[in-house]
């Protein structure tokens, strides 16, 4: 075995060339942590945390090929007083939707689908659906669907669908979509653009019926394993619980545990819960990044090519032409794209055509292809103001980070 001699205090010792790299490497990244230009970052969320804000957070920067920065502040669990830490397990809520989306891309990559196919080709409980007209006290109009609801208008909001009117914890995901079809559509298909987390959920029924997989494991199969994502689940484990992140909201100036109203009732842990790609997800921002790189490398991972470049290009552009989304962000195929970052404080440091998805209670992941940055930011904190996309945290976080990055 190769060796190397290390002089120290005037003494010449035999080492192993690991030992020395070690040493070598620890050295190093103490000297980068004096230096690191991301310290802000954590200080800025701190802040925060002490101004009761936020109870915690986990903050990432990378690129596509590694991470530049990844801290944690405050506390994931109040009562019990548990630091944060930076492998903490978050709801992510309604980032589930731009992994959903892939799935479809992935069946369409295969052949198996059409972004344009008709709903009811796979699901005969969407066809021949109604719409809401006028409505009074005394009677409710409806009328006929101009035109059958697509695939790609549920990837774009377009699709006239709502959410669920009832549901239970332990339907299926056959079952809630059945549901869901029974409903009157809000307008007529592509007219309009409206946030429909059901109709995502329907999407996760479309990849059961043409995969012929339960939806949990073809996500599991084709994108959480090849991308290395070990922590994301529909449910968490025993294993993982003492490392899940109470959500939190504001009430009367304290933060106390908060509900997620989308488990319908059901336990984070509880497995019997279907696997909905609305909002169903639970992740850590280590393996939400997985993803995001990923996406900037045109769909190749670890040797594995998860999606075309050309679908990805596709997925990540303007999809909703003139109907109005949100402040200077319309919709590419399950991920909201920054057209104009003017509009919103928090995107002001974005390059047009980043693209991303945030989360009900504050978690943020976005990738901007122009500078080559992964943006994630991890909270779990009900009803944020003015917006979860816009939130003071995201804020202090997003300038945090543009602050670094410019910084000479």
């Amino acid at each position: 075995m190769k060796t190397l001699f290390v002089t120290r205090a005037g003494t010449r010792s035999r080492t192993f060339v690991g030992c020395a790299s070690l040493l070598a490497a620890f050295l190093f990244s103490c000297g980068a942590l004096a230096t690191d230009k991301f310290a802000a970052v954590p200080e800025a969320l701190q802040q925060l945390v002490n101004s009761n804000e936020i109870p915690g957070a986990v903050a990432l920067v990378a690129t596509k090929d590694g991470v530049l920065h990844l801290s944690a502040v405050g506390k994931s669990d109040l009562a019990s007083g548990r630091k944060m830490k930076t492998d903490d397990i978050f709801w992510i809520a309604s980032m589930s939707k731009p992994m959903t989306s892939v799935a479809i891309a992935m069946l369409a990559d295969d052949g198996k689908l059409s972004f344009d196919d008709p709903v009811e080709k796979y699901l005969p409980e969407f066809r021949d659906m109604w719409v809401d007209g006028e409505q009074t006290a005394q009677q409710r109009v409806l009328a006929n669907a101009a035109r059958p609801i697509t695939l790609r208008d549920l990837l774009t909001h377009t699709s006239g669908l709502g959410e669920y009117r009832v549901t239970d914890p332990h339907w299926t995901l056959a079952a809630m979509v059945k549901v869901l079809a029974r409903e009157p559509l809000r307008f007529q298909p592509g007219t309009r653009w409206s946030y429909s987390t059901a109709g995502m959920d329907t999407l996760g029924r479309v990849v059961e019926v043409v995969s012929g997989v339960p939806y949990d494991k073809f996500l599991q199969s084709r994108l959480f394993n090849p991308l290395g994502m070990k922590d994301t689940t529909f449910w968490i484990s025993p294993s993982q619980k003492k490392r899940f992140v109470q959500p939190i909201i504001l009430k009367s100036g304290k933060l106390q545990p908060a509900p997620i109203d989308y488990m319908y009732g059901g336990a984070v842990t509880d497995r019997e819960r279907p696997p909905l790609g609305g909002a169903g997800l639970f992740s850590t921002a280590e393996d939400v990044t997985k993803f995001y790189q990923m996406m900037l490398n045109h769909g190749a991972a670890n040797g594995h090519q998860i999606l075309k470049p050309e679908t990805v290009v596709e997925m990540t552009r303007k999809q909703t032409g003139n109907l109005k989304a949100r402040a200077g962000m319309p919709w590419g195929l399950g991920f909201c794209v920054v057209e104009d970052p003017a509009p919103m404080e928090s995107n002001m440091t974005l390059s047009p055509g980043t693209f991303g998805h945030g989360g009900a209670f504050g978690t943020q992941s976005w990738a901007d292809p122009t500078r080559g940055i992964i943006y994630v930011l991890m909270i779990s904190r009900d009803k944020l103001q003015p917006t979860p996309d816009d939130s003071v945290t995201r804020r202090a976080y997003q300038k945090a980070v543009a602050d670094a990055l410019d910084a000479k």
